[in-house]
């Protein structure tokens, strides 16, 4: 079961390694993670969003064709376009990346420093970090039949007490069935929930 609590000290962990900034992709598919967070400087950010850079990142690449750690400077790691030396004029000097799961549902963690190079025990963190989110937010095999059942009213745009009433069941009951869904989705929203449940085909 996803818990938040454990899940934001796992990150505030990351945080405090990752001086100069972190991505965290989970369970990417489609080149599409579920959940994903940053918290490089908001100008590399931008730039590398404006520019489309994650289809020429070496990470990106790096990241799907195997699993494991790596620093941004090694050598055997192609990067035509540049983008480390860019990253670089951004506060982004050195770097590892993390890469974990099957390839249907990848995970990638990358981390910075501005100053100098990430040690072997702190790359062995941010991985053993990484793992541990990966796990956490494995997307679910099934929903119950009465958290299925109350998404599906939702979804088709019944409001709370209508779809209460189609179910015979208390608003507050309907409610607690919706929260139970998110949960397990690890949804913030109703409709964030609706829609992974779709993507994960457990509606």
């Amino acid at each position: 079961m996803f818990e938040k609590t454990v899940f934001d000290m796992e990150l505030a962990r990351l945080g405090t390694i990752a001086t100069a900034g972190y991505f965290v992709g989970l369970h990417i598919r489609f080149t599409s993670p579920i959940m994903s967070f940053q918290t490089y400087n908001p100008e590399w950010t931008n730039h590398y969003t404006d520019n489309g850079y994650v289809l020429r990142d070496p990470m990106t690449a790096w990241g799907f064709c195997t699993t494991g750690s790596t620093r941004w400077s090694n050598k055997k790691i192609p990067d035509p376009f540049g983008i480390f030396k860019e990253a670089a004029e951004y506060g982004l000097r050195y770097g590892a990346t993390i890469s974990c799961g099957p390839i249907r549902s990848r995970t990638i963690v990358s981390v910075a420093h501005a100053d100098r190079e990430f040690t072997d025990d702190e790359i062995d963190e941010v991985e053993a970090i990484a793992k541990r989110l990966h796990d956490m937010t494995e997307p679910p095999q099934k929903l119950t039949k009465a958290q299925v059942e109350a998404l599906k009213l939702i979804a088709d745009g019944h409001r709370h007490a209508a779809a209460a009433a189609q179910l015979g069941i208390s608003e507050s009951a309907l409610k607690a069935r919706l929260t139970s869904a998110r949960q397990k989705l690890m949804a913030r929203t109703t409709a964030e929930a609706i829609q992974r449940a779709k993507e994960y085909k457990l509606l």
